[in-house]
């Protein structure tokens, strides 16, 4: 079997950042693949589930409700190897496009305040995984250690 495009992305080199992982055409229509990298990987420690759960949950809803870009988010969710999440829009993007979007969705977790959408036994079959504090801290720091000091080498994948 070949491998899949992420799994040929050298994650030695690999730094915190926002990629275009992929653009795949569904029927003729484009698909932009994001990895929002949060942690080193292979160096720093990865996150854990529960404030990937919640930054999950918050993500999702923060994205499905966005004035612009609701009817184009397709999908929000972590990586399983828990140093990021992928973000599925539809329609061809670049990395730079979606700095304004990743700047307000990582300022809306960080400055979170109150009961985390869908965290109900109703709503969510894990909802007691959640860290509101840590999912807050980690996107604090995405937002100023990353997308705030932004560079080409953390907006195109390493060669």
């Amino acid at each position: 079997m070949e491998k899949i495009t992420s799994f040929t992305i050298d994650h030695l080199k690999l730094q915190p950042g926002v990629y275009v992982s992929r653009i795949d055409n569904v029927e003729g229509h484009p698909v932009t693949t994001f990895d929002l990298r949060m942690t080193n990987p292979n160096e720093e420690p990865v996150m854990n589930t529960a404030e990937v759960h919640t930054i999950e949950h918050l993500g999702a809803t923060f994205l499905r409700n966005h004035k612009k870009y609701a009817e184009k988010t397709l999908y929000f969710g972590p990586m399983g190897c828990r140093t990021g999440f992928y973000l599925l829009l539809s329609g061809k993007y670049k990395s730079r496009d979606i700095l304004p979007l990743m700047k307000e969705l990582f300022s809306f977790i960080a400055g979170f305040e109150g009961e985390i959408p869908g965290a109900s036994p109703k709503d969510c079959g894990n909802y007691l995984d959640m860290n509101l504090p840590m999912a807050k801290y980690l996107a604090q720091r995405y937002l100023f250690e990353v997308l705030e000091e932004i560079s080409e080498e953390t907006l195109n994948y390493p060669e």
